[in-house]
């Protein structure tokens, strides 16, 4: 399995801990965003016109893909963690998998928009620091999430 695969299995399983938690989780995710700004800005280096430009879309983005894991997984860790995948045939299978791409699917294209967006204001070198910035915050909130987890 590959790092980004990794990567985005974490997410999910962070981002259904942080549902899981109600209230706390809205908290969270905007500790998280704070943090994720400071990262990106010393990171990639925005002009103050290109930070203008690039917070309103990212958070655009960032606050469609998060909607969209959660109104579609939420059935579907619902449905892996009842029991139900026991007794499942192969016909509820492949429309169970069908749901499972099509969410994937629309992922993609949230990204595939959101990275058209930016190339009409950033320079393709901050696109791709953007992705390299996604993956080392990512890769430190997983960390922190680890070491919180080992903690306790």
């Amino acid at each position: 399995m590959n790092n980004s695969k990794i990567i985005l299995l974490a997410l999910l399983f962070v981002s259904f801990n942080f549902y899981a938690q109600g209230e706390s989780m809205k908290e969270k995710r905007e500790q998280i965003k704070v943090l994720k700004a400071a990262f990106f800005t010393t990171e990639i280096g925005f002009t103050t016109a290109e930070a203008e430009k690039f917070w309103p879309v990212y958070n655009t983005y960032d606050d469609k893909q998060f909607d969209l894991r959660h109104q579609k997984m939420k059935s579907y860790v619902k449905r892996m963690s009842d029991g139900s995948l026991d007794k499942i045939n192969e016909k509820e299978a492949k429309l169970f998998l069908a749901q499972i791409e099509g969410t994937e699917e629309e992922l993609f294209y949230v990204r595939k928009r959101f990275l058209q967006n930016l190339r009409t204001f950033l320079p393709a070198v901050k696109i791709v620091k953007l992705k390299k910035a996604e993956e080392d915050f990512n890769k430190k909130l997983l960390q922190q999430y680890r070491n919180n987890g080992q903690k306790n």
